[in-house]
């Protein structure tokens, strides 16, 4: 259905924002293993992820053009400043080892599949329709971390110690992707939108504790979360990520390839 309030029409806008610059940030940092991952397979399997993740982000960013009045796409993705992007600190850190890559794409990617679950029953129908349509992609994101999560975590001394130690460290980084403003909440839940980060993060939780107890992981729940993201603070490494990313765009935006 159409939303016509301007306040939930500006909570709804920023979830989109939100939403598609965590897929265009993150798409691009898991491009990054494009040619050096640790085995072909997985080489080839973070390359068909980030292309997915800068596919939902297009599809994103097309919904804010048609519905909001937005700039096109490449617009939005290539000539923005820093502050203009909401995307959480988490997606911005740079590709570091391979253990800090997999447990991200764990995080993140379980997040983002219980998100889009939740929104295929949105009443707001673009959004609904591009949950639905989405749906087996991110299941194979989900299936392929959760498979090597375990696996490694299991693996020798080390690789449970390196495991556990990238857990540790991006755990409250991944709290950060539930950043919430309580008013935009509240709306969202009352038109039918989006039942609320409060509700994704509960179910994010009991997603990834059995997951994480089966890999033989620990997980500190007490800690607090990273956030600034959603309100336009970012790291040192999102700068110079969205300079790398413009700059073949920005030498001719008008450019038609």
């Amino acid at each position: 259905m159409p939303i016509s309030d301007t306040t939930t029409r500006t909570a709804l806008k920023n979830l989109l924002f939100n939403m598609a610059d965590d897929c265009l940030i993150l798409g691009h940092r898991n491009s990054e293993w494009v040619g050096i991952g640790p085995v072909l397979e997985e080489d080839i399997a973070f390359a068909s992820i980030a292309q997915d993740k800068l596919g939902h982000a297009l599809a994103l960013y097309t919904i804010l053009h048609e519905n909001f009045d937005e700039p096109d796409a490449d617009t939005l993705a290539f000539m923005r400043s820093e502050k203009q992007f909401t995307c959480c600190h988490f997606v911005e850190i740079p590709t570091q080892e391979y253990d800090i890559a997999l447990m991200r794409h764990f995080l993140f990617d379980t997040a983002d599949h219980l998100r889009f679950q939740m929104l295929t029953e949105s009443s707001f129908t673009p959004l609904a329709q591009l949950s639905r349509k989405i749906q087996g992609e991110i299941a194979y994101h989900t299936l392929h971390a959760n498979a090597f999560i375990r696996q490694l975590s299991r693996g020798s001394e080390e690789a449970h110690f390196r495991m556990q130690t990238a857990l540790n460290e991006l755990f409250p980084l991944a709290l950060g992707i539930f950043e919430r403003s309580e008013e935009e909440n509240q709306r969202l839940q009352q038109e039918g939108v989006f039942a609320g980060e409060n509700i994704l993060q509960q179910r994010w939780l009991e997603t990834i504790q059995p997951i994480i107890t089966q890999a033989g992981l620990t997980l500190n729940t007490s800690v607090e979360a990273v956030l600034g993201g959603r309100q336009g603070y970012h790291t040192e490494y999102l700068a110079p990520l969205l300079e790398e990313m413009s700059e073949v765009f920005a030498e001719d935006p008008t450019a038609e390839w």
